[in-house]
């Protein structure tokens, strides 16, 4: 379902969604109470060990229960500070106005022209904006509350969907998928090996993401299983 506003868009203004303040203030309070707490553990079982002539690591063991009482703590709360700047870097910040959408994660800004996108739609945990041939202009991590971003959405005078509204297109794939265009079936069997390894494959998943899209195939994923539908190419591929 699609939801239109039927108010005039608000060429002029500019909303500007991000974290609150409180939310930010929270994540780096936790991380750095968490850091805390694993410093205080590690020294307690560094001193605990050094005890036991049987256990192993030893050496290790002195080592840590040889420094200072606060060492440990203190080097928990800057890790649990470093993984809070880590973590806000890559928040999606959205910039709306009645002629572009400006989206800006992990240091990269995007800019979409109002007029190419069709519809916006949220996803799980992620935002997808949608060209006017069906293929995904783009699909972002988003961390922010759904009903303030449709709203914001919607006040400037762009589509928001509740759901894809392709949803009932999409097939999962299965090697040597019959309908996909060319090439299409070798890259979903590098992005499936890609999304079953255990180590860091994130940035090769979008990329092929990205490559699929240059063919006309929007691939959305479930559980490491892929779903694909196809859409008229035009214009730039999507990332």
């Amino acid at each position: 379902m699609t939801k239109e506003t039927g108010r005039e868009p608000q060429v002029s203004r500019l909303t500007v969604l991000r974290q609150t303040a409180l939310s930010t203030v929270c994540v780096y309070a936790v991380l750095v109470l968490v850091g805390v707490g694993v410093g205080w553990l590690v020294d307690f079982l560094a001193d605990w060990l050094v005890t036991l002539p049987w256990a192993p690591l030893q050496g290790p063991a002195e080592l840590v229960a040889s420094a200072p009482a606060p060492t440990l703590p203190a080097a928990g709360a800057v890790a649990g500070l470093v993984l809070g700047l880590v973590a806000q870097h890559e928040q999606l910040v959205i910039r709306l106005s009645g002629e572009c959408v400006v989206l800006t994660s992990k240091g990269r800004e995007r800019e979409f022209p109002r007029d190419v996108i069709a519809t916006v739609f949220r996803d799980g945990k992620q935002l997808v904006l949608l060209g006017h041939d069906g293929g995904e202009l783009t699909r972002q991590e988003c961390d922010l509350d759904t009903g303030r971003v449709a709203d914001a959405f919607t006040e400037h005078g762009y589509a928001w969907a509740d759901v894809d509204p392709h949803q009932g297109e999409f097939r999962r794939w299965v090697p040597g998928a019959p309908g996909l265009p060319e090439g299409a079936n070798a890259l979903l069997k590098a992005r499936q090996e890609s999304l079953e390894k255990k180590g860091p494959s994130h940035e090769d998943v979008w990329e092929l993401r990205g490559e699929l899209a240059r063919l006309g195939v929007v691939v959305r994923d479930e559980k490491r299983r892929q779903y694909w539908r196809t859409f008229r190419k035009a214009g730039p591929a999507a990332e």
